[in-house]
Formats: structure tokens, C-alpha cells, sequence
């Protein structure tokens, strides 16, 4: 298993009258924390594109426990849970500053080779990035 933790502060257009976080949103903090996850395996999505692979979103659950707040300092966990193939697993968990337990989610993207536009093998740099967590 590999995990990363990034903080990401509420920002007040992301919140709603009451000043709650929008459901919605929490897909982008997701984003967020899976991208500086793959940075933090030493890997680019950025540089993937350019390979021509792309990794769209195949399904996201969620489950909200408490709300979080205009300006509070959100501390999102995301692990990588098994060595991916054609699809790869994110597991999340949003804590607030008191570590409170805010929100779990879980989102499956699927490696699309983008001149097919097909499924295909997860890219054998980013492969290389999980042996050390996941082995061979």
C-alpha cells in the first residue's frame, strides 16, 4: 500500500449559504490529493498525457460525516490500496485540523491509451514507481 496526506485550506466560493463545503466539490479535493499522491511516487499525470495515456474517472463512492467548513484546514490521506494493472484504486479519508473525520471515498480510474481511445496496461515508468510498495 502506498499512502500521502495533503492539506488544502476551504475556500469560501467552495462553500455554500450556510458556509458548508458543496458536495460537489469534494470530487476536486480528490483530484487534488490523487495527483500530489502520484508526485509524491515520484510520478507526473502531466507527463503521462504527453505519453499518451490518460486516466478518466471509471466510478467514485463517498460517504460525508460531518461537514467541513469555510476556511478550515482540510487533511486528506489517499492510499493506493494494490498494485494497479488496467485500473487503479484511491482510497481517501478528510480529516479536519482537530483530526476529526470528515469524509471516505473511494474513486476507480481506468489507464486509457489515448490514440486508440481503449483501456490499456498501466505505463511501465509508473509501474516502476509501485515496485518499491507493491513488488514485483
Amino acid at each position: 500500500m502506498f499512502s500521502h496526506v495533503c492539506s488544502l485550506r476551504v475556500r469560501y466560493a467552495e462553500t455554500d449559504q450556510m458556509g458548508v463545503v458543496y458536495y460537489g466539490n469534494y470530487a476536486t479535493y480528490f483530484e487534488v490529493a490523487r495527483v500530489e499522491t502520484m508526485r509524491a511516487l515520484g510520478f507526473s499525470y502531466r507527463q503521462m498525457e504527453e505519453d499518451g495515456v490518460m486516466l478518466p474517472v471509471l466510478e467514485l463512492k463517498t460517504k460525508y460525516i460531518r461537514p467541513a467548513r469555510y476556511d478550515d484546514e482540510l487533511f486528506i490521506t489517499c492510499r493506493i490500496p494494490e498494485m494497479p494493472a488496467t485500473r487503479i484504486r484511491f482510497e481517501y479519508e478528510v480529516r479536519n485540523a482537530d483530526g476529526q473525520l470528515l469524509n471516505t471515498a473511494e474513486t476507480t480510474l481506468v489507464f486509457v491509451d489515448m490514440a486508440k481511445n481503449k483501456p490499456c496496461l498501466m505505463p511501465e515508468n509508473l509501474k516502476a514507481c509501485f515496485l518499491p510498495y507493491f513488488g514485483p
